[in-house]
């Protein structure tokens, strides 16, 4: 680890962490809290349901797809530079989309707060762990550092309903205009620069093969049923994905520094975490995508209205996030990562009884549920991606559950919406329709809930363990710098 300055004491090292994690909380925010404008969105521009779907899916993408380069990208040139550009970017982003005159520049500036989003997370997580460089305290922050994930994301639909009820839908992006600048200002003053003693190399070809998979196979998924699947267009985008799935891997192993190490999987916590993520984050966006066009155009809920039934959902998000932090710190992700799947299998089961005029005694248990199961899986997800691994390898771990975190919504909104949509004819309407959308989120929690018991065990320990010492031992000259974004 390198710094231009002393390591920074106790109370120093605590702003650090409240600054990172301010940074993380409007990134994540901005996750959800558009959700609850979509209705808005549709009107004021004119939006289709595929449009709404790129509305989120143009941020998450980007997002995924550039977490991994602007890590090393950090290493190489100072991760506090790069954390400010990317929260100058995002504030640019945000004030542009308040702007947004149409349905495509409100897609194309969502990017812009992508690609300054993609700079401040894993960047973030690289300053913390350089921060922290005590095992105990380096847990305890980062297990604070997963539960502002869950709590930003659980806060989004309220935040936004407020706003968007009393100020209009661009309000939900200017708000993050005054708590960037403050950020900014913060960092300014309290994080000292680092970077990697040696920088890993770029890997263009996997960040190019990253981008296509991602990016083609997610059009595919959400612009077939308007196009046709057999369509010319939409079979050459699904071609180009599967190309990229396998090739991806294949120079993966090739490359002396790949932009994703391939042994990483070979760690079970580390492979059930990604997988973990995926499958955690694909029900929220399945579930916030539903369940905000539910409330607004099936119950004509006003968006505060909307905002507060799911209310639920983040104040218990709110207690079970922090909750699952110390979980994990004393016992470890096994007993949070059970209680996740266990939740969130438990409210798609509830939802998929659900009908125009379902009473609460319906709704507001699943949504209590869900923001259980979502505030419980956050913490273990770092936790397991990061465990085991030397300190040199940590953060690109969690980098790597980062990017299956969004990811995973991205797919969420891509296919539980596609699947729904494409029924609402044949099923009599848009709210049988979402039954099938709310048994894709029951059999996510279930493999959530899998996960948690068989990568928990002694026997996937020891691969995290053999995983750890295989880097260990390699020659330093010799060794792959997958450090990415942390070191």
């Amino acid at each position: 680890m390198s710094r231009s300055t002393a390591a920074p004491d106790r109370r120093h090292r605590l702003l650090i962490l409240a600054i990172c994690c301010l940074s993380l909380f409007i990134v994540g925010l901005d996750n959800t809290v558009v959700n609850i404008a979509l209705p808005a969105i549709r009107t004021d521009l004119h939006a289709p349901a595929s449009g709404l779907q790129w509305v989120i899916d143009a941020y998450t993408l980007v997002l995924a797809s550039l977490l991994m380069l602007a890590g090393s990208v950090a290493d190489r040139i100072g991760r506090k530079r790069v954390f400010m550009t990317g929260l100058v970017l995002f504030v640019l982003g945000s004030l542009l989309c308040s702007l947004a005159p149409g349905l495509g520049w409100l897609i194309g500036f969502r990017a812009v707060q992508a690609v300054g989003g993609s700079m401040m997370n894993p960047v973030a997580m690289s300053i913390i762990t350089n921060t922290f460089t005590d095992r105990g305290e380096r847990a305890r922050a980062i297990g604070v550092w997963g539960g502002v994930v869950g709590i930003s994301m659980a806060l989004g639909p309220l935040i936004g309903g407020f706003l968007v009820d009393t100020a209009g839908w661009p309000s939900i992006f200017l708000i993050n205009v005054p708590v960037g600048l403050v950020a900014c200002l913060l960092t300014y003053r309290h994080v000292p620069e680092s970077r990697a003693p040696r920088a890993r190399r770029l890997d263009p070809v996997g960040q190019l093969l990253m981008v296509l998979l991602l990016g083609c196979g997610t059009a595919a998924i959400i612009e077939g049923p308007d196009h046709g699947w057999t369509s010319p267009g939409i079979l050459a985008l699904a071609a180009v994905a599967v190309a990229a799935l396998i090739a991806f891997p294949l120079w993966e192993r090739r490359v002396a520094e790949p932009l994703i190490d391939p042994r990483f999987f070979r760690s079970a916590p580390f492979t059930g975490a990604t997988v973990t993520a995926v499958c955690a984050f694909a029900a929220l966006g399945g579930f916030l995508f539903l369940n905000t066009l539910y409330l607004q155009e099936v119950r004509h809920y006003t968006p505060v209205v909307a905002g507060l039934w799911t209310l639920p959902m983040a104040g218990l998000t709110l207690f079970a996030a922090p909750l699952s932090g110390r979980l994990v710190a004393g016992r470890g992700p096994r007993l949070p990562l059970l209680g996740a799947g266990t939740a969130i299998a438990a409210s798609g089961l509830l939802l998929t009884r659900l009908t125009a005029d379902s009473p609460a005694l319906l709704l507001l248990p699943a949504y209590a549920l869900f923001g259980i199961g979502f505030g419980l899986v956050n913490a273990p997800i770092t936790n397991s991606a990061v465990s085991g691994m030397p300190l040199s390898q940590a953060g690109v771990a969690a980098a790597v559950a980062s990017t299956s975190r969004q990811v995973g919504q991205s797919l969420g909104v891509a296919v539980i919406g596609t699947v729904v949509t494409s029924a609402v004819a044949s099923a009599g309407g848009f709210t049988p329709a979402t039954h099938a959308g709310w048994w894709i989120i029951t059999g996510l929690g279930l493999t959530v809930l899998l996960l948690g018991l068989f990568t928990t065990t002694p026997w996937a320990a020891g691969t995290a363990a053999r995983v750890a010492a295989r880097f260990d031992h390699l020659p330093a000259p010799a060794r792959r710098d997958t450090a990415g974004p942390t070191r």
